[in-house]
């Protein structure tokens, strides 16, 4: 079938949008109508050539929409159910049975081969241009910079049709990987501080989250004096803006301890540095921004032998099925307002969505399409 995607030449090239041809859905898999889909920075780090998907390829990877045809053996979803495309694994390696499906011994050819990762087409991929020629597909399982996205029934999570699709988007990405770092990867106990830094989606929605746990100090760090006011709105206890304050001085002035938590939603080796530097004795550093492909970063080794843990986390940790659903009823019951975060544009302004991204004008945008 025909379908209308944005692709990417080479590195650094731009998102051209192409008619190509996409298979019919095979043994577990669904064609999803996409509805909308979010911009994420993992998109632009993929553009620029740091994270190795083989080029030209479809990006895109915080798609919703609606189930239009399912292949053979699909039980998990009907057509006409609505959907959220979640994380792509292999669902056969040791850490997929034990339900750490983003920690998939597979991950890196799951979310960046460019192809099927399992089934009987596994390794080919489903995108080809209009002369026959293949080309990447199924980042993160998905490439939903598309109208139609091919993918597996058993990464797809069906929710209720009264959610708006530019909601449900986020959720594939940024919003669940911000909620269950704090969630997953923290859990915070009463009395327990949390430091964040970075406020974009994914560290407002770790802010979002840490309301909803007994943490009692809740501190956004970052220079954007706009998204720290949304920070506030959303349910940091503090905020510091370090383009004007010294913020390890201003935390210990805040908390008189070092921090128990600190999550680095920046990618930023600097920051790194600085947010293990604040989490004191038995305190937890949590990675979750993306720093440039063979980054590195020190600490100091005595304070960090002092019970200091340093953990990264993939999406969020725990698996979609979980997570997601969990989210979904939090938003509902109003205490997870995603619909704070986001901006919506037409699928044609991906170029705008993706510019005001960067500027920090818009926190989380979604692209939208229309029938």
């Amino acid at each position: 079938m025909k379908i209308d995607a944005y692709v990417v030449e080479q590195i650094n090239a731009p998102f051209v949008r192409e008619t190509l041809e996409l298979d019919e859905p095979g043994p577990g898999e669904v064609l999803v109508k996409i509805k909308a889909v979010g911009v994420c920075h993992t998109d632009l780090n993929t553009q620029s050539g740091d994270m190795p998907l083989p080029l030209p390829g479809v990006f895109g990877h915080e798609g919703a929409g609606i189930v239009e045809k399912i292949g053979a053996g699909v039980t998990e979803v009907e057509v006409g159910d609505h959907v959220i495309l979640g994380w792509a694994y292999c669902g056969t390696c040791r850490n997929c049975r034990r339900g750490q499906h983003r920690y998939c011994e597979r991950t890196g050819e799951a979310l960046l081969g460019g192809h099927r990762l399992i089934g009987p087409k596994a390794g080919e991929s489903a995108y080809r241009r209009e002369d026959g020629t293949p080309i990447s597909g199924h980042f993160f399982g998905q490439s939903s910079f598309a109208n139609y996205s091919l993918t597996f029934a058993s990464m797809v999570v069906k929710v209720d049709k009264d959610i708006p699709f530019e909601l449900l988007g986020p959720l594939a990405c940024g919003v669940t990987t911000g909620a269950g770092a704090v969630f997953n990867a923290a859990n915070p106990k009463p009395g327990d501080s949390i430091v964040v830094y970075g406020t974009g989606s994914v560290g407002l929605a770790a802010i979002m989250a840490a309301t909803n746990t007994p943490a009692n100090e809740i501190i956004a760090v970052d220079l954007h004096a706009s998204r720290l006011e949304v920070a506030k709105e959303l349910g940091a206890t503090h905020v510091i803006n370090s383009s004007s304050t010294d913020a390890p001085a201003e935390i210990q002035r805040i908390l008189g301890r070092p921090a128990d938590f600190a999550i680095d939603c920046t990618g930023v080796i600097a920051v790194i540095e600085e947010a293990a530097d604040i989490v004191g004795m038995l305190g937890t550093l949590i990675l979750v921004g993306g720093a440039p492909a063979e980054a590195r970063f020190s600490l100091d080794h005595l304070r960090t032998l002092w019970g200091k843990r340093i953990v990264g986390t993939l999406g969020g940790s725990g698996n979609s099925q979980d997570l997601m659903p969990a989210l979904l009823g939090l938003y509902k019951q109003g205490r997870f307002p995603i619909d704070r975060l986001v901006t919506t544009y037409d699928f044609a302004e991906l170029d705008t969505a993706i510019a005001e991204a960067t500027s920090g004008s818009t926190i989380k945008a979604v692209l939208t399409l229309n029938d």
